[in-house]
């Protein structure tokens, strides 16, 4: 047996070394505390992991469906419907009250005595102040108090009316309740291409909104320099289409508004409300163009 340089030979020293390193393992490992009785605790021969349904024939090892979340997930998407059926209902409302100040101004003549006494600057008065009226609302209406909020909408919507009414002055009555039916229609139709379609058709919103303007700064160009019952025609055919996609776009704006606020009820008021503004914009001029090119003239 050969020694190094007055060393224990090297397969001596692996065999001390194993049998100082097995005796101090067994030193270590024989403590008390691991003989504590919380690791022979029953909990881990629990029945729960010897359920029947991981051992049925048609388990595929995928996890079972909590039933909890999915009634949460049920009951956010009814109050999602509800929210949405809200802002319709406030967009009738508001079409109501159009309504019935139109019929009202034109049998009591109010229109007729109010330009009357103010002329040319009355009308366009009343323009403006339609106008402040809307861009004010849909600009302020996510941080007013939604009760103030409804009045406000409720109050353009009478004033709409008031300025509607010279329509019983220019078509025959048949011709509004046809082509007002006409708008029910398509508007119904639209709403329910925005709600269900899986086109994203929010990023046509600025699209829709600046063809818009270009449509309405030509129209008063056109009105100054070219008028005509032709160029008016032209005009109409494309605020048609124009408002169209902006009817099927705003339905789609209205359901995920509903969806970013779900969980808060003040919010939810005040989305209705904007909902139901965009709504009733879009219903009042559909109407209106439907109404040039379709209506009956006295």
């Amino acid at each position: 047996m050969a020694f190094d340089n007055g060393r224990q030979p090297r397969n001596q020293q692996y065999q001390d070394y194993q049998d100082g390193y097995g005796q101090q393992y067994q030193q270590q490992y024989a403590q008390p505390q691991y003989a504590q009785p919380q690791y022979t605790q029953p909990q881990y021969a629990q029945p729960q992991y010897a359920q029947p349904q991981y051992a049925q024939p048609g388990y595929d090892g995928r996890p079972v469906m909590d039933a909890q979340a999915a009634y949460s997930q049920d009951s956010l998407f009814r109050a999602q419907r509800v929210s949405v059926t809200k802002a319709y209902a406030e967009m009738t409302a508001g079409l109501l009250v159009t309504a019935v100040v139109a019929m009202f101004t034109q049998v009591s003549g109010l229109l007729v005595a109010y330009l009357s006494a103010t002329g040319v600057f009355g009308w366009i008065g009343l323009a403006i102040v339609q106008v402040v009226m809307a861009v004010a609302l849909s600009a302020k209406v996510m941080s007013m108090n939604p009760a103030v909020a409804r009045v406000v909408f409720y109050v353009y919507a009478a004033l709409m009316g008031f300025t509607l009414s010279s329509i019983f002055a220019v078509y025959s009555l048949g011709s509004i309740v046809m082509v007002l039916a006409m708008t029910a229609g398509f508007f119904l139709c639209l709403t329910m291409i925005g709600l269900t379609t899986k086109v994203d058709l929010l990023r046509f919103g600025p699209i829709l909104m600046v063809a818009l303007l270009v449509l309405i700064v030509a129209e008063i160009l056109m009105a100054v320099f070219m008028p005509g019952q032709t160029m008016t025609m032209v005009c109409s055919a494309i605020a048609l289409v124009i408002f169209a996609g902006l009817t099927a776009h705003d339905a789609q704006f209205t359901r995920a508004m509903f969806q970013q606020y779900s969980y808060d009820g003040t919010m939810i008021r005040r989305v209705s409300i904007l909902c139901a503004l965009n709504l009733y914009l879009d219903f009042i001029n559909f109407f209106m163009n439907l109404l040039q090119l379709f209506g009956s003239r006295d």
